[in-house]
């Protein structure tokens, strides 16, 4: 069975490319995204756990 780890991200809107594709690099799969409180957005990332 797989094991995830998890990553909570805040999104700026001017930079959400850049932040999504430096994320993806490393692994993480976009999960979700979500409003954040101010105006920008929350992203929830998840990878396979490395043991």
């Amino acid at each position: 069975m797989t094991k995830w780890e998890y990553a909570t991200v805040p999104v700026l809107i001017h930079a959400t490319k850049q932040i999504l594709d430096t994320w993806g690099s490393d692994g993480w799969e976009l999960v979700q995204v979500v409003p954040g409180p101010n105006s920008d957005v929350v992203a929830y990332f998840k990878r396979p756990l490395q043991e």
